[in-house]
């Protein structure tokens, strides 16, 4: 899907009614769901016995089955009946509140493994680490998918409030992205202060070439984007404020935004720096971090929150590209890092861009590798990690 057809389906209930829309809506994730649901699990049972031995990666797998239970037995409802319509939006809040805490969860599965291969106790090898790379890139990115067509639901017919007015669900039809990206800049500067008592300042420049007299705004998830540039600006701020240590005068983290008529383009440089180019391969493994292990750190108050897991700018990067947009880094060791975001100026060209499950697929968990999502766009993405 679109984020056009998720903007117009929403726009429809004025036309057709909201009982309709909500009929139509239950029927299609009834069937849509329990499909991407079955394919996450199938595909944990693919993964490298000793990930799926670890208690956080049997607590997912356990959730995952139980939801795809739940749903299953809607499979064959009366939709015509509105107590069952009902309770079926009330289940979908349920299931998407019982998979909240998915991605740490996951996350600390990895860890786990890592911790009993650093004991000697669990082999992590080449074709396990590139299984598992290869999983969560997908199983993160169907978690994206299916959070979107939950959260689509239960705030058009769940009576959850959408964010402001003017939102069609979680979607806003004028998202301004130089505000979005402001907003970010404003929690992760929050939060680089409390850690390190001090934060490098912002530089904008906004720049549209479509009709230069005119806000910068596309069709998009606010929230994916805030994520996004969060993530960001939280690994420039850190990487800043480290290379300068109590210096008073921080060098300011440049933004320069600028739309097409095809694509937004958002680069956000940092002078923290930058990165060593042989770990430029690694920044988006989940399996790699410049930050200490949540695990060691402990409370510590010097570790930022959320650094560590190694899964930052992996899971922003499956942000960028869910809807066809894309992360891009690039580094100048000893000086600073480029990290630009792309995003689609047209929203019919912004579809969601998922896994395909096939039993090719099944060769990446032994040692081939293999395409195996809905567009070649990205075939690069195994290689990158």
């Amino acid at each position: 899907m679109s984020i056009q057809a998720f903007l117009d389906f929403g726009k429809s209930l004025q036309r057709n009614g909201k009982t309709f829309c909500e009929k139509a809506s239950c029927n299609f994730l009834r069937k849509e769901l329990p499909v991407r649901l079955a394919n996450i699990i199938k595909e944990i049972h693919l993964l490298p016995e000793s990930l799926i031995c670890q208690p956080s990666t049997q607590i997912v797998q356990g959730w995952y089955e139980k939801s795809f239970a739940e749903l299953i037995t809607y499979e064959q409802a009366d939709l015509t009946n509105d107590a069952i319509v009902s309770r079926f939006t009330q289940d979908l809040i349920k299931i998407r509140n019982r998979h909240n805490l998915v991605v740490e969860t996951m996350a600390q599965g990895v860890v786990e493994l890592s911790r009993g291969s650093e004991d000697k106790r669990i082999m992590v090898d080449s074709v396990t680490r590139d299984s598992i790379q290869y999983f969560l890139d997908r199983f993160y990115m169907m978690r994206i998918s299916i959070r979107m067509l939950i959260n689509q639901h239960t705030i058009l017919f769940g009576g959850e409030l959408p964010f402001s007015a003017g939102h069609v669900g979680t979607i806003d039809p004028e998202c301004d992205i130089q505000l979005v990206v402001e907003d970010a800049f404003a929690s992760a500067r929050s939060l680089c202060e409390n850690f390190y008592e001090q934060s490098p300042e912002l530089k904008m420049t906004c720049i549209n070439t479509v009709n230069r007299e005119e806000p910068l705004k596309i069709v998009y998830v606010p929230s994916h984007l805030f994520h996004i540039s969060f993530e960001l600006f939280k690994n420039a701020m850190r990487a800043t404020c480290e290379k300068g240590g109590a210096s008073l005068s921080l060098p300011p983290i440049e933004v320069v935004i600028v739309k097409t008529t095809e694509d937004v383009a958002i680069k956000m440089s940092d002078q923290g720096g930058g990165i060593p180019q042989r770990n430029m391969p690694q920044l988006f493994e989940y399996m790699f971090s410049t930050a200490p292990s949540p695990v060691d750190a402990g409370t510590s108050v010097n570790v930022v929150p959320m650094a560590g897991y190694g899964y930052g700018l992996p899971l922003s990067r499956l942000y960028a590209r869910y809807f066809h947009g894309d992360l891009q880094v690039y580094s100048i060791h000893g000086f600073g890092t480029d990290a630009v975001i792309y995003l689609k100026t047209l929203s019919e060209s912004a579809s969601e861009f998922l896994p395909v499950f096939n039993k090719s697929v099944m060769k990446q968990y032994s040692s081939t590798r293999t395409h195996g999502w809905s567009s070649s766009k990205f075939s690069h993405l195994v290689e990158w990690g």
